[in-house]
């Protein structure tokens, strides 16, 4: 039996204050699917069934402009609203895109989240958005969780903050980040839990065909040059060290940071990596080293340097060992066949 959600003063035509409400800033060439899923998580939690009524949650795509918003897919989005007092809102969400876009937010919307932050309202950082809190200065003291795919670039930008790619989002305080995709809707579920209740985060998530919601705390999925791990502290063993290829990590400090001890993770790697924690290592630095070789042009040395070698000499025999060939014949046959 459906179960009609209103209010009594919904039911006499008086608006009654929504349980959650979400401001949404799109960048130039958003990511439409981070985008979507929060939004529509937000639609099928505010109402029971399909119904769509804005009973229990409300939420507005917000600009300093009438103008379309492009998604990095071409969509275009039309603003709903222009910015007003922040603190109309729980939260304000930034959807970033494309990073080579110049100036993915107006000095406009700059101005407006910093002004939410100085107000005590909630930013979220979705996708990309997490560079766009950083570059306005609101992530110092808090740790951003960004996409796998993205890690080096923002450190790369932001040797100063702390990142994580550990994660599928993270809360810090009043900052909430995350990598994007569909853990978007893990964290929007996540939010209509703790705002809106049980029953409204079941409805969304049924709709939505998600069996469950994912925990902040979940890793992100990502297998490395195809390194299916059973083990989770073997995965997340494994996604440190494509993260720390330049500033390399000890097996000591990995096997730490996974809370066991060395001894126990190799004996781990050895069960579902038939190889050793270095050996594995060793394997993803010297991946990183060929997509270099093959796709820039870096000088050698700097890609010596940028996967944890001290000698152009070293790194070549390495490479060597690895593929046969050492890095400038590689370059040199790939240019070679691509021409």
């Amino acid at each position: 039996m459906a179960v009609d959600v209103r209010t009594s003063k919904e039911m006499s035509g008086a608006a009654a204050p929504k349980a959650l409400r979400v401001g949404f800033i799109l960048s130039k060439s958003f990511t439409l699917s981070a985008f979507a899923l929060f939004v529509d998580t937000l639609r099928l939690a505010s109402d029971s069934e399909d119904r769509s009524r804005r009973v229990n949650c409300d939420w507005d795509v917000i600009s300093s402009t009438r103008n379309f918003i492009s998604s990095s897919s071409g969509i275009q989005v039309a603003p709903t609203a222009p910015f007003a007092d922040p603190s109309s809102f729980d939260y304000i969400a930034v959807v970033g895109g494309l990073l080579n876009v110049e100036e993915p937010i107006d000095s406009y919307a700059r101005t407006y989240l910093r002004k939410a932050a100085d107000a005590g309202v909630g930013l979220i950082g979705l996708c990309t958005g997490s560079f766009i809190l950083a570059e306005a200065g609101l992530l110092k003291g808090h740790t951003a969780c960004v996409s796998w795919l993205h890690h080096r670039d923002f450190r790369a930008r932001y040797p100063d903050i702390e990142a994580t790619s550990e994660q599928i989002f993270r809360f810090d305080g009043k900052v909430a980040t995350c990598a994007g995709g569909s853990s978007v809707a893990d964290l929007a579920a996540t939010l209509v839990r703790h705002h809106v209740g049980e029953a409204a985060e079941r409805n969304a998530l049924e709709i939505l065909q998600i069996r469950h919601r994912r925990d902040a705390t979940d890793v992100q999925p990502r297998n490395p040059l195809g390194l299916e791990a059973r083990d989770r502290r073997v995965h997340l063993a494994i996604m440190m060290m494509e993260q720390h290829t330049e500033d390399l990590l000890s097996i000591d400090s990995i096997a730490t940071m996974t809370n066991v001890s060395r001894r126990q993770l190799e004996r781990l790697f050895e069960s579902d990596m038939g190889a050793s924690p270095s050996a594995i290592y060793m394997k993803i630095r010297m991946a990183a080293a060929l997509t270099m070789v093959m796709r820039t042009n870096k000088p050698l040395i700097e890609i010596a340097l940028e996967t944890g070698f001290e000698s152009l000499s070293h790194f070549t025999r390495r490479f060597r060992a690895a593929f046969g060939d050492t890095p400038s014949q590689i370059r040199r046959d790939g240019r070679r066949q691509a021409s």
